[in-house]
């Protein structure tokens, strides 16, 4: 197998990060039945296999049925979709009316999807029913369900903006605005619009903000369109989850994918989201996967909506236990279950990395998170790192040969693009590409003025044809003839 040892990269000391579960984020002391929670949600609460709530939960459901706005802050995990829904449903089951009364915001399709998949758990038996507005499909289904006015609407900032605007939702009633993961809707550049948004709402409601990471920017417009609000912190927001596993694997960038077949076929993933930085290196990532015998579904902002459910759906059910997503897959997802997270692209930052290893060790679950750092990504670790206040280790995987040659036509890193070209070789060692040239003698011929044809200039040709066919429709028509149009 050759050189088994990893290359020799500078990450710290010697102290490794390997958490553990330092205490549950289940409340074990507390439970639905004293959160003040009507009988017909506490039975679908119970049905759903919920047994006690977690801390975001258990300190924010009882504020929003008073009434209040609230900024809740926890982290990636803890059940924070859950925590407004259950009060919401209840409001709106005892206070019945027409229209849309409650308006969610969400940064992504999937964030928006999953929150209407869980209020038809939550609230099935209530009557109350909602609609995910969103871009990538068509627009129809979406203004018939506005124009109906459902109670719920979990909406992009964009695709709402859309139907706004060709006035096919009417938001006099509404009663409840929730912003959802709004550290991201920010980071994406959403903010115009969902200041745009807030501007044709009514001024007397109830509004909700909850994200794992509060910055500056979202104190800010929390101060602008909430009264008074209560803020509610559940654990630390800037790390990842205690039940998490941290391993980190120095490899040249272009024996990553060779790494990842080869941890995936030692067993123990049993599924894998695995994180790129860009939609090219998830595109090829998954292809290179599937070559190696793995079923795999893919994920990032270029697939259609229907692409990117039927990817989701399949590595929910197991068909596919490898996921390929960009960053747009970090944020708000729950799907419980998920062994492992690769980090095949080192995050920009300690933030992402907290949104990426989160989608593992859902509520009390363990998880590991696998980051793959090439030689030119070790800066962006370190930075991680000291956001984090994290000192990784390298480790090596026994048997793996990391002194394998890189394949014929294959960069060793993004970053040597520019400094390299064919093959690997500089742009001044690459064989200069001559054009083909005509082996034999050339072609013999009279000029056209030679044998008395009329002179054609070159790269006229099409006209030519055009005129000799609008002279010979003339003729049939017995209007005109030759050379009509000469000199035009």
């Amino acid at each position: 197998m050759g050189n088994s040892q990893a290359p020799e990269v500078s990450l710290g000391n010697t102290s490794a990060v390997r958490s553990v579960a330092s205490k549950a984020t289940v409340l074990q002391t507390v439970s639905f039945d004293s959160l003040g929670l009507d009988a017909q949600l506490l039975k679908a609460v119970h049905r759903l296999g919920y047994t006690s709530p977690t801390e975001v939960q258990a300190k924010c459901v009882p504020a929003i049925l008073e009434g209040r706005d609230v900024i809740g802050s926890a982290r990636t995990g803890s059940g924070k979709t859950a925590a407004f829904l259950l009060p919401i449903i209840q409001r709106l089951t005892k206070n019945r009316g027409r229209g849309t009364r409650v308006l969610v915001l969400s940064p992504t399709r999937e964030l928006a999807v999953q929150t209407e998949t869980m209020l038809k758990d939550l609230a099935g038996a209530t009557g109350i029913r909602g609609k995910a507005v969103y871009g990538g499909v068509g627009m129809f289904l979406q203004q018939k369900a506005l124009r109906q006015g459902v109670d719920m609407v979990m909406a992009t900032p964009g695709r709402l903006l859309d139907h706004i605007r060709r006035g096919h939702v009417d938001f006099r009633d509404l009663q409840v605005l929730v912003l959802d993961e709004a550290d991201r809707m920010l980071d994406m550049g959403f903010l115009p619009d969902v200041r745009q948004i807030i501007s044709g709402l009514p001024k007397k409601r109830q509004t909700l903000l909850f994200s794992a990471t509060i910055p500056r920017e979202v104190e800010v417009l929390a101060r602008e369109i909430m009264h008074d609000p209560l803020r509610v912190t559940a654990g630390v927001q800037d790390r990842p989850p205690d039940a998490i596993r941290h391993t980190v694997y120095p490899v040249r960038d272009y024996l990553k994918t060779g790494l990842l077949v080869e941890l995936l076929r030692r067993g123990g993933i049993k599924s894998a989201l695995v994180f790129t930085r860009t939609k090219w290196r998830a595109d090829r990532l998954a292809q290179e996967l599937f070559r190696a015998g793995y079923r795999v579904g893919l994920i990032h902002g270029g697939r259609t909506q229907s692409q990117r459910e039927a990817a989701l759906a399949g590595f929910r059910a197991g068909r596919e236990p490898v996921l390929v997503a960009t960053d747009v897959a970090a944020r708000g997802l729950d799907i419980y279950g998920i062994s492992h997270v690769v980090n095949f692209d080192v995050p920009p930052s300690g933030t992402d990395y907290i949104h990426r290893v989160g989608r593992t060790a859902r509520v009390d679950a363990a998880g590991d998170a696998i980051t793959l750092v090439a030689p030119h990504e070790e800066d962006d670790l370190r930075t991680v790192g000291r956001e984090l206040g994290y000192t990784f280790l390298g480790e090596s995987v026994p048997g793996f040969d990391y002194d394998a040659p890189p394949p014929p036509g294959r960069l060793q890193g993004p970053r040597d693009r520019s400094q390299q070209g064919w093959q690997g070789r500089s742009q001044s060692q690459a064989p200069r590409r001559e054009s083909p040239r005509r082996e034999g003698p050339r072609r013999e011929g009279p000029r056209r003025e030679e044998a008395g044809m009329p002179h054609r200039p070159r790269g006229r040709g099409g006209f030519r044809r055009k005129q000799r066919g609008a002279e010979a429709r003339l003729r049939q028509r017995g209007r005109g003839g030759p050379g009509r149009f000469r000199g035009r």
